[in-house]
């Protein structure tokens, strides 16, 4: 180390590396009405056939790994490369209740520091690495799976969450792989105008929920 150099403490470290993005509005956008929200995962053939059967997530999906969901469709289609990864070749919506994703938003623990909700480094690693939830913010996409100026959510859920979101909250599961496929086809061959998109709104969040997931007003 030379003379000079500055010693960047680790939970301030990769806010300085998101610091030009750290002002990216964060807001949830979902297919949901006033009992069910849609989220989404991607997962191999075999994961999403035994899901489409049983009609919830089977054996070989494992229960004790962390998994991530997420509102966003085309965060979803950016992040699985239209179906096309290995081992998420198939999408997967799921509609769960209301009420379980609104537990999930108040269980979360944030995947990068924020001083203004912990107060103290140690005490939000301390609560990362026991919370169920971990609430990560990225860039949402559009059609072309460019960057918007706005983040979307994804939340990652292990332990009880994880069983509940299985056995409880989950009411409906539906492949749309198909539907990636389509729209993908039809944004290649330049007809764009006959793409429907799934509908998506603004999720209303109550002051305590922003302040957990981080969002400040302007």
């Amino acid at each position: 180390m030379a003379v000079g150099d500055i010693i960047v403490p680790y939970c301030h470290a990769k806010l300085y590396k998101r610091i030009g993005k750290i002002n990216m509005i964060k807001k949830i956008y979902a297919s949901y009405d006033e009992q069910i929200i849609r989220v989404y995962q991607a997962f191999s053939n075999e994961i999403a056939d035994e899901a489409l059967k049983l009609g919830y997530l089977g054996n070989k999906f494992r229960l004790n790994r962390m998994t991530w969901i997420k509102p966003s469709f085309l965060w979803m289609m950016y992040r699985s490369g239209w179906a096309t990864k290995e081992k998420q070749e198939r999408v997967l919506a799921f509609d769960i209740k209301i009420e379980g994703f609104r537990e999930m938003l108040q269980s979360v623990v944030l995947s990068n520091y924020d001083e203004t909700i912990y107060g103290n480094c140690e005490i939000w690693k301390k609560m990362k690495e026991k919370s169920e939830v971990i609430c990560q913010w990225d860039p949402d996409r559009n059609i072309s799976l460019e960057p918007l100026d706005r983040r979307a959510i994804q939340l990652g859920i292990r332990g009880e969450m994880v069983y509940k979101y299985v056995n409880t909250w989950t009411v409906k599961i539906t492949d749309i792989t198909n539907t990636a496929y389509k729209i993908k086809y039809l944004y290649d061959i330049k007809r764009t105008d006959e793409i429907e998109l799934p509908i998506e709104k603004e999720f209303s969040l109550s002051d305590k929920e922003k302040f957990i997931l981080g969002i400040k007003e302007r």
